[in-house]
């Protein structure tokens, strides 16, 4: 998964196809994202002493397959460039993340 938190995506099937949003949580484990203000759930919150209960609106995970990177405005896939790079005098191979439509080095 190439994919991480703070990345624009664009949800690409489902119920919420064509919206987008900022990642505010990478699963890696199961393979899931939770995307800013897509895949709304709906959970009802029982009271407790210190707090108050209630219906709360949250966003619910949903798979990395369903959404897209978006670079410069439009969907991209994300591929990675390994480069030999000289660190503290030793040779590093240094990873990162590439837009594949350009070609750019994302970070």
């Amino acid at each position: 998964m190439r994919l991480k938190k703070g990345d624009t995506v664009r949800v690409i099937t489902g119920k919420d196809a064509g919206k987008e949003g900022k990642i505010l949580h990478v699963d890696r484990k199961n393979g899931r994202v939770i995307v800013e203000g897509v895949n709304m759930i709906t959970k009802h919150k029982k009271a407790n002493p210190m707090g108050q209960g209630g219906i709360i609106h949250q966003e619910g995970p949903i798979h990395v397959s369903n959404v897209m990177y978006v670079h410069n405005g439009k969907p991209t896939r994300l591929g990675v460039k390994v480069v030999m790079e000289e660190r503290n005098g030793r040779q590093k191979a240094v990873r990162y993340r590439v837009a594949k439509s350009t070609g750019e080095v994302i970070d």
